[in-house]
């Protein structure tokens, strides 16, 4: 496979015109059903967006490529499987392994919709699961609707660090970003390292580990930032480097995402609806997370009193580690990740929690596209929120394991917490309102 994805890098390095439209096509590959498992589309998809990010290609363009690609794929998948519904089962490839979609069968029929999200994300499941959606029947608008927000979120998750990884060999970075930023991904990995593991094997203190973790890891950012200069100045010119007015408007609707009145009003609306629905311990949990990471927040942001890369007119407001969107948004959206994990196998609350990294990553890192935060901000934001989630769920959890949510309270929660940040999004679009308060 090296050989053969050399040939193509190469070829590509060589005719770059053509770099937008292999990134299509691997996504597409990636994503369509039984092409999907035979062809090795991840690997080839990181080395195409490295190439892409070393200048040939904009980020907002391979991320788009990557976006339709995958969609068209899930399409076609859908509608082979609502054409030939059982007789998928003697095309070829699936007549001589019919375990491909009898695991993608066997998952649909258990999670539902859920499924299609979190199995975007789990290699052998990804290019089955639309086929199998549609051999079900799954009414099309509601295949379309989870199918535009999974291939986002795939998008992001797959072509991204390619991209970034392209980008940061191209750019003159500072002399010590590299062995700065070994560390923190050594000590990211570590973390990872720690909360796959404990969970796979059911520890019962891996809750626990993962707080203290998280917690070393938190304290040794905020201890050693001086000595991270070249990483912050590193990663701040990597972002700033592609800052454009298209781009601008959509990262002040995400950045208002995580602002201080958004975030505390979703946590609000959360935890009145568990209260309402008479889901004690699981409110127990959202409020030990949301609250408590916003009150370490603020405790820690005036003890050390770090200024921002901005300084700003109000010197109330210069204040910026940790970051409180990076902490708000990551306690946020893990809460909601952990919630819809309970009750289900290991790998799939794993799955949740990377999908609800996806939009916390985003809101927090677009904190320093604006360049009002830096990014050990932003790392000491996430590691405060997931040393809250951890720590809360250690508490709640220190008797019995927490249950599942009912599926009726879903059904009120998801609705309402969409049409709260969609609205305090679009508002702070409209107003142009970058809120620098957290």
């Amino acid at each position: 496979m090296g050989s053969w994805l050399d040939s193509i890098t190469a070829w590509l390095t060589v005719n770059p015109s053509w770099l937008g439209t292999a990134i299509f096509l691997v996504a597409f590959l990636e994503c369509m059903a039984i092409a999907g498992i035979i062809v090795p589309g991840t690997i080839a998809l990181f080395a195409i967006a490295a190439l892409a990010g070393s200048g040939i290609l904009p980020l907002s363009e391979a991320l788009l490529l990557g976006f339709l690609g995958g969609l068209l794929g899930d399409l076609l998948s859908y509608f082979l499987g609502r054409r030939f519904h059982q007789n998928i089962r003697r095309l070829p490839g699936l007549r001589h392994h019919p375990e491909w979609i009898a695991g993608a069968e066997t998952y649909f029929q258990r999670y539902g919709i859920a499924s299609l999200l979190v199995g975007r994300f789990i290699g052998p499941l990804r290019p089955m699961l639309p086929m199998v959606a549609g051999m079900c029947d799954m009414p099309f608008v509601r295949f379309a609707a989870v199918s535009l927000i999974a291939a986002a979120g795939w998008s992001v998750a797959y072509i991204l660090p390619g991209w970034a990884a392209g980008a940061a060999i191209r750019l003159p970075l500072p002399e010590g970003f590299w062995p700065e930023a070994a560390v923190v991904g050594a000590g990211l990995a570590v973390l990872l390292g720690v909360a796959v593991q404990s969970s796979v094997r059911g520890k019962r203190y891996a809750t626990r580990l993962i707080a203290l973790a998280s917690l070393v890891l938190l304290i040794a950012v905020f201890l050693g930032w001086p000595h991270l200069a070249h990483f912050d100045q590193g990663v701040m010119t990597l972002v700033q480097e592609h800052r454009s007015a298209a781009a601008e408007n959509f990262v002040v609707l995400v950045t208002g995402l995580g602002d201080f009145r958004t975030q505390f009003c979703a946590a609000a609306v959360l935890l009145i609806i568990l209260l309402v629905t008479r889901q004690w311990r699981h409110a127990i949990f959202a409020c030990g997370v949301t609250l408590g990471a916003a009150l370490i927040n603020q405790s820690m942001k005036h003890v050390f009193a770090r200024a921002r890369p901005e300084v700003l007119s109000d010197p109330l407001l210069t204040y910026s580690m940790p970051s409180g969107h990076a902490s708000a948004s990551f306690a946020l959206f893990m809460t909601l990740a952990v919630l819809a994990g309970r009750g289900q196998p290991v790998r799939l609350r794993l799955t949740w929690l990377l999908l609800g990294a996806i939009p916390a990553t985003s809101i927090a890192m677009s904190r320093v596209y604006l360049g009002v935060h830096w990014p050990t901000d932003v790392l000491a934001g996430m590691l405060l929120a997931f040393f809250a989630c951890a720590a809360s769920l250690a508490f709640v959890q220190n008797r019995q394991p927490l249950p599942a949510l009912p599926v009726r309270v879903w059904w009120l929660l998801l609705p309402a917490i969409v049409a709260l940040l969609g609205g305090f999004a679009f508002h702070s679009l409209a107003h142009g309102v970058i809120r620098y308060q957290y």
